[in-house]
């Protein structure tokens, strides 16, 4: 009960931040270094995967330990942004200081950690180590 509420908390967060894309484009665009080639579609195309993964979390039940995997790789692929911002002093999202920005790098490994928890994602992945340790055969389920 309490890892399916947290799931779909996850899922509504991830809806809402992807929406955000859309409609505070110049913030999310504050978080992507210059490196990246097409700032915009960057930025556009991270929100539509948000949505996605959001509307994953809420709604799959067969391979959602998958999903769960797919969500923490998303947030850490998107940490370097949040890096750069940092390290960069930018301003987005109300992060006006050092320390408010140091505290989002903090959160960012708390929302792999949710991601794989609320899915079952570790327990699938231990589940599937141990079965072939085992020699036994394991689904992909």
């Amino acid at each position: 009960m309490l890892t399916s509420l947290a799931r779909l908390i996850l899922g509504v967060f991830l809806l809402i931040a992807g929406a955000g894309h859309f409609i505070a484009r110049d913030e999310f665009t504050a978080q992507v270094p210059p490196w990246m080639p097409a700032p915009e579609f960057v930025v556009y195309a991270s929100g539509v995967v948000e949505i996605i993964l959001g509307i994953a979390l809420i709604v799959t039940r067969r391979r959602l330990p998958i999903v769960g995997w797919v969500v923490a790789a998303f947030f850490v692929i998107i940490f370097p942004g949040n890096i750069w911002q940092y390290l960069e002093g930018r301003d987005a999202f109300g992060l006006d200081s050092d320390a408010a920005r140091a505290v989002r790098l903090l959160f960012q490994p708390v929302l792999v950690v949710w991601a794989l928890w609320c899915t079952g994602a570790w327990t699938w992945a231990r589940d599937r180590l141990r079965a072939r340790r085992a020699g036994q055969s394991v689904s992909s389920d």
